[in-house]
């Protein structure tokens, strides 16, 4: 069997395979990326991003709804859930400008260290990042200086992004509020 041969004999049969499999479904074909409005190059950006929470008051943006096991409500905070809805901002002061929020909900997962589960949306409002999100979920060991999550999606401009974030804590008052830096790493189109 020549080479030639039997390379044309293997694109047929992918070929013949792909769309077997997409007649015999139903719901499985492959698309062209223009049909999404994708650029054929996928470009590597760094974002960096302050959220600042308020933890108590009228106005808090940061909430504890259920309080942790009691066993480790002062050492861990496991079995803790909370929700957020903060601002996000170019820089660590209060007084900068805002470019969107981020809306999440977190968790104490560990009995035997401060450890959070994160599940946060960054939702853009500037520019042509307006109305275009970020998706983070991961574990946030919250005593490490830096830590890193992953991208797990996106939406508008940040359609197909993956990626990891690096978290650092710029300050942190339990009792009152904080100011939490993001450096995104990301892939896109």
């Amino acid at each position: 069997m020549s080479p030639q041969f039997l390379t044309l004999f293997v694109l047929i049969s992918t070929y013949t395979l792909t769309i077997a499999t997409s007649e015999e479904t139903g719901y499985v074909g492959s698309i062209d990326h223009s049909t999404l409005g994708l650029e054929e190059k996928e470009k590597l950006s760094h974002f960096r991003f302050y959220f600042h929470e308020t933890f108590s008051g009228s106005n808090a943006t940061t909430v504890t709804v259920v309080p942790p096991i009691p066993k480790y409500n002062s050492t861990t905070s496991f079995g803790m859930v909370g929700i957020m809805d903060n601002a996000l901002t170019v820089g660590p002061e209060r007084s900068s400008k805002i470019v969107g929020s981020v809306e999440g909900m977190f968790a104490g997962t560990s009995q035997t260290e401060l450890n959070l589960l994160v599940i946060l949306n960054f939702a853009l409002t500037e520019g042509k990042y307006n109305g275009s999100t970020i998706a983070v979920l991961g574990r946030n060991p919250v005593a490490e200086k830096v830590r890193q999550m992953p991208v797990i999606g996106g939406s508008g401009v940040f359609r197909f992004v993956r990626g990891y974030v690096e978290v650092r804590t710029v300050f942190l008052d339990l009792q009152t509020r904080s100011t939490i830096q993001y450096d995104f790493y990301v892939s896109h189109y």
